[in-house]
């Protein structure tokens, strides 16, 4: 079944960062810099909320770029930690950060992010088994399917939410995480532009992942489709459009290997 991307609008994550004490903005940790929200940072400065870096997925990168992309948002001012939500990793040393960024007990904790890059898992690393749903979120008529108070321990809570926020980026991150490979009516350009943002940092990213030495796109997408048995019916060509759709499924899930340096 497709994944369905529910983009929560930005009055409803305006709502969500009123009500909490500490934002915790989810970054794919390959590219932090391209699922970074300056307006999210500006909403929660606006409202006065301490804002957490979180840097998910760290465990597709080396741990030395991962501390190197944490010292570089350190540098800049930002409270930052990096885990990996899916297995486990790094997620005592979030509750850490968290509580010591709290000014006060309990903490209510808010999480946001773009499409695909873990926000789900965090919240369920966070709530784990022993979390407790409480009623909505005080205060929120209206939005009882919409916002969810759990408590993770008796010194934090956590408001979930169903949303994830419209991607800012550039125009590949916006196709790329704006809409699930399936729904994408023409797959084959988004994935010859990430073939070949992939293969400016790693030349042997297909290779390693697929066994395809070809440095072309569209050779790439030729390649996996025969590789796969993808045959367009009628002209028994390769079935480049299937192709396209797993390589950006295989990139969000991290079986190709790839990840940006800070500049």
């Amino acid at each position: 079944m497709a994944t369905v991307f529910k983009l929560a609008s930005w009055s409803e994550l305006e709502r969500m960062v009123s009500k909490a004490d500490i934002v915790l903005m989810v970054l794919d940790a390959r590219t932090p810099l391209e699922t970074f929200s300056r307006r999210l940072e500006a909403m929660t400065a606006r409202h006065g909320k301490q804002l957490l870096l979180v840097l998910n997925k760290s465990d597709l990168i080396p741990r030395d770029v991962a501390d190197e992309w944490k010292e570089f948002f350190k540098a800049k001012g930002y409270h930052v930690v990096y885990i990996a939500a899916a297995r486990h990793m790094g997620t005592l040393r979030l509750r850490r950060t968290i509580k010591h960024l709290a000014r006060e007990f309990p903490v209510t904790v808010a999480v946001a992010g773009y499409p695909k890059v873990g926000k789900s898992s965090i919240i369920n690393a966070l709530k784990g088994r022993h979390s407790a749903p409480t009623s909505p979120y005080p205060g929120s008529p209206g939005y009882t399917r919409s916002f969810q108070l759990y408590r993770i321990d008796e010194d934090i809570y956590m408001i979930d939410t169903p949303g994830v926020i419209t991607v800012e980026g550039g125009e590949l991150e916006r196709v790329l995480r704006g809409y699930p490979p399936e729904k994408l009516e023409d797959p084959v350009n988004p994935a010859i532009e990430l073939i070949k943002k992939i293969l400016s940092y790693n030349k042997e990213a297909f290779a390693k992942a697929y066994g395809i030495e070809a440095q072309d796109p569209l050779s790439i997408l030729e390649q996996y489709a025969v590789k796969r048995g993808w045959f367009y019916k009628t002209t028994k060509e390769p079935l480049i459009e299937e192709a396209a759709r797993a390589i950006i499924r295989d990139y969000h899930d991290g079986r190709i290997p790839f990840y940006e340096r800070p500049r």
